[in-house]
């Protein structure tokens, strides 16, 4: 029988059906196969108002990952449930109508299909779950243990985190990867063996990838540069945002985002880790008193360093140097201050502005650049010849 033979035939099974039908029970049917999409309709609504309730009822303070974890959860639950109630609906609407699809579920290539995508469905929601919980475990985990921490170890533990969770991650996602090939019916050794092989020839033509890998292990294992540290890459600085499996990520500070490869950050100037100096390069006048202009800057260190806005985060009193240079206009005194890390430019701003002032007070000049002009002289009789 041709596609076309049997599909005259169902229509006309279909016809003699509806035919045998009374007006009430047709009536009945057709206000039945409104009224379930209608139930369908209303069912997703209360899940999704459910679900709403109950991510607003998670335990735990409120902070912006949390917000993001749950609102993702509540999408992916809202999503299954629908596709549940759509699938529910499918098979209930034929049944109406006096369409048995039980026996084309209960044997042969229907059930090897429900089979297949009940497996799938479940092996993909366990992936889910797997993957937040396991998230979850390891952020509560390093919050722990950074409480306990010392600053520059809680810094540490912050870097290892996201690099935990991303191992864990894609170790979750290969098991469901050869997990999802084997519900399939796909033999998982033979797949395994050539990934190895292919590993193998990856890691041979990746070696730049490896050795991205390789360096950033040894920079957070040394504690070299963490999350958190200002430093400086090449020609580029700034806030080390972010550390990657392979990347190193900086924010300027006019927003700017640098991303360098592990291989490419070969050398790196980490200026706050333990603590910071901030160095200044004070001019004043050839004509000013030097050790006057010194003693201002100890006493106006002094000064900064008892105030307890600023003297908590000063770790040891102004260490004036001297005399660093001989300038055009004017000579260099050279001081630094040590604070705790990155506290120092907040410090370095508030000394400037109060040096400012004390030399104002002290009667010391800050040279700034000048130009004087020098007219050549002319005696009596060169200006007459000149008007000759």
């Amino acid at each position: 029988m041709t596609a076309s033979e049997k599909l005259l035939t169902f229509g006309h099974s279909v016809w003699i059906y509806l035919a045998g039908l009374s007006p009430l029970a047709f009536a009945m049917n057709i206000c039945l196969t409104v009224a379930l999409p209608l139930l369908f309709w209303v069912g997703t609504r209360l899940i999704t108002a459910g679900l709403r309730f109950a991510v607003h009822r998670v335990p735990g303070p409120p902070s912006a990952e949390k917000k993001v974890r749950t609102s993702r959860a509540m999408r992916f639950s809202n999503q299954v449930l629908k596709v549940v109630l759509g699938a529910g609906l499918l098979f209930l609407l034929p049944g109406i109508w006096g369409l048995d699809l039980t026996p084309w579920f209960a044997g042969g290539l229907g059930q090897q299909a429900v089979q297949v995508i009940a497996g799938l469905s479940l092996l993909l929601i366990g992936a889910v779950v797997a993957l937040e919980i396991s998230a979850l475990l390891i952020n509560h985990a390093m919050g722990r243990l950074r409480a306990q921490a010392a600053p520059r170890r809680a810094k540490q533990l912050d870097t290892l985190g996201p690099i935990v969770r991303s191992g864990v991650q894609i170790a979750i996602g290969i098991v469901v990867f050869l997990t999802m090939f084997g519900q399939l019916g796909v033999q998982i050794g033979p797949l395994i063996a050539g990934a190895g092989v292919a590993g193998v020839a990856i890691g041979f033509g990746a070696q730049t990838l490896v050795k991205d890998f390789l360096t950033g292990f040894f920079l957070i294992i040394e504690d070299i540069v963490a999350v958190g540290d200002i430093v400086r890459v090449g020609d580029s600085g700034g806030q080390v945002e972010e550390m990657t499996l392979r990347t190193i990520r900086l924010r300027d500070f006019d927003g700017t985002l640098h991303v360098f490869p592990y291989s490419e950050a070969q050398i790196i100037h980490n200026l706050t880790k333990t603590f910071s100096y901030y160095v200044f390069d004070l001019q004043v006048s050839y004509e000013s008193n030097l050790d006057r202009a010194m003693d201002v800057m100890r006493e106006t260190g002094a000064a900064l360093q008892r105030e307890a806005e600023f003297g908590d985060a000063i770790l040891e009193p102004l260490e004036v140097v001297g005399v660093d240079n001989l300038g055009d206009s004017g000579v260099v005194l050279k001081a630094r201050i040590k604070t705790l890390p990155i506290q120092q430019w907040r410090i370095g701003r508030e000394f400037n502005r109060r040096i400012k002032l004390a030399f104002d007070a002290a009667g010391i000049d800050i040279p700034y650049p000048h130009m004087r002009v020098v007219m050549p002289k002319t005696d009596r009789h060169s200006k007459e010849e000149a008007l000759a």
